[in-house]
């Protein structure tokens, strides 16, 4: 953990700040990301309780309680984090809700599902095999070609050919 605190003092000024902050880092940084929401908060948050501590580093006194003045540090900082935190609402007509859109028939999924398998099963066996690979397998097109000994030129015009077969089938009709 790097730490640079932009005050106009040297972090050489307080080579025991630096000492402290390199052994109790990942602790302190355990505690901020367990007062935020993700750990590039959690690492701003520390930034900014560190660079708090150093400042006032000629006025703690106990430099034995340094955890308990970072950790009060953090809490107060997130605290006015949240205090300050703008919450804008526009006033409009109407409300920007998605349109409920009635989610697909799982009956009507698999029936077209079947479609185009049999679709697929029409197809001549090495147009039906690139297709599989490709699509079923989620192979790419050098993974396809290598797997079936050909060419990658081969499987892109093959697999062309297939996909276009498939769009002119009669069974397929109603879901293009």
């Amino acid at each position: 953990m790097t730490t640079t605190v932009c005050t106009g003092v040297s972090a050489a000024a307080f080579p025991s700040f630096t000492s402290y902050v390199r052994a109790r880092g990942p602790v302190l940084l355990r505690t901020a990301r367990s007062l935020t929401s993700n750990a590039c908060d959690a690492e701003d948050l520390l930034q900014t309780a560190l660079t708090k501590t150093y400042l006032a580093w000629e006025r703690i006194e106990d430099h034995n309680a340094l955890d308990g003045y970072v950790r009060r540090a953090l809490v107060n900082t997130r605290t006015s984090q949240w205090r300050k935190r703008k919450i804008d609402e526009f006033v409009c007509e109407e409300l920007p809700e998605p349109e409920m859109v009635p989610a697909p028939d799982p009956a009507e999924r698999q029936v077209l599902r079947d479609a185009l398998w049999r679709a697929v099963l029409r197809l001549p066996d090495r147009q039906r095999a690139m297709v599989v690979l490709r699509y079923y397998e989620d192979l790419s097109e050098a993974q396809t070609a290598e797997v079936l000994g050909v060419s990658v030129g081969t499987v892109k015009s093959a697999v062309s050919r297939a996909l276009g077969k498939l769009r002119e089938d009669p069974e397929l009709g109603h879901a293009a």
